[in-house]
């Protein structure tokens, strides 16, 4: 299998198909570069580089006991970036990987780098503060940790199966090879990173990483995201990145590069081309 290794030993396991100019994708938590397949056949056939990684921990790559936090995330990024010498990149980060993507433009910088994407990303910040009182209540993340903790099987099934796509929403019928597909990538993985990439995902606050950004970003939120929730994410990463456009998809869900990946591609294919 393609891998790198970072400097503190991780080995970072990769997909690089294709030539032309690179599109590179961050995945959310507890997933994997799977969860990018549709994207990846997209945007190769339409004569694009594209390129995901599974986060430390997740995947097929190293499950170590420690580094599970944003500056391991995203100087394991800029490693991969710099061993595969990219160019004029797209970066492409959904959930937790949009905060992957946000931290790694704001500690690395631009340089390689032309646009960004943020999709259902967890910037600014998620969890509530004095300084962000829209955000979520810590213990809701507490709970998610129990879960990981000790009941992790039975999460990773049900998580998918309702708020993550949407699936229990009226008049919307559950896909069960997605949910299984889900489950796989998340089982997958160490529930040692899964539970400490909580705190990674719900307690970083990205707001610095956001204003440094000037390449033109695009940020995708659906409006009924129930795992991140929209008015105190997207439209708020819009505004604090310098050349940001919001999109906004009425009715659609965390999910959403799955559920509606047709809608989800042709948009980013159209912000990568213009």
């Amino acid at each position: 299998m393609p891998t790198i290794t970072t400097n503190d030993g991780v080995e970072i396991f990769y997909k690089d198909w294709g030539t032309g100019q690179p599109i590179v994708f961050s995945h959310g938590w507890p997933l994997s570069a799977d969860d990018w397949d549709t994207q990846m056949m997209f945007f190769l056939g339409h004569g694009y580089r594209v390129i995901a990684h599974d986060r430390r921990g997740h995947g097929r790559s190293s499950q170590v006991s420690d580094g599970h936090d944003m500056d391991h995330y995203a100087d394991d990024l800029a490693a991969l970036t710099a061993h595969l010498d990219l160019h004029d990149a797209v970066h492409v980060g959904h959930s937790t990987g949009g905060g992957e993507v946000a931290h790694y433009l704001g500690r690395h910088g631009e340089s390689r780098v032309a646009k960004a994407v943020l999709i259902s990303a967890v910037p600014p910040i998620m969890v509530q503060t004095e300084a962000n009182p829209g955000g979520l209540p810590k213990k809701v993340f507490d709970d998610i940790m129990s879960q990981v903790a000790n009941h992790r099987a039975e999460f990773y099934y049900e998580l998918p199966a309702t708020a993550f796509y949407g699936f229990n929403r009226d008049g919307v019928e559950p896909i069960e090879p997605l949910i299984r597909n889900w489950w796989r990538q998340g089982m997958m993985g160490s529930a040692k990173a899964h539970y400490d990439g909580v705190v990674a995902f719900s307690q970083t606050d990205f707001t610095e990483d956001l204003k440094k950004i000037s390449v033109p970003v695009l940020v995708m939120h659906g409006d009924d995201d129930q795992v991140v929730p929209y008015a105190d994410s997207g439209p708020l990463s819009a505004q604090l990145v310098q050349n940001g456009t919001l999109k906004t998809y009425p009715g659609f869900p965390h999910g959403m590069p799955t559920t509606q990946a047709e809608v989800i591609n042709a948009d980013l294919l159209e912000f990568i081309r213009s």
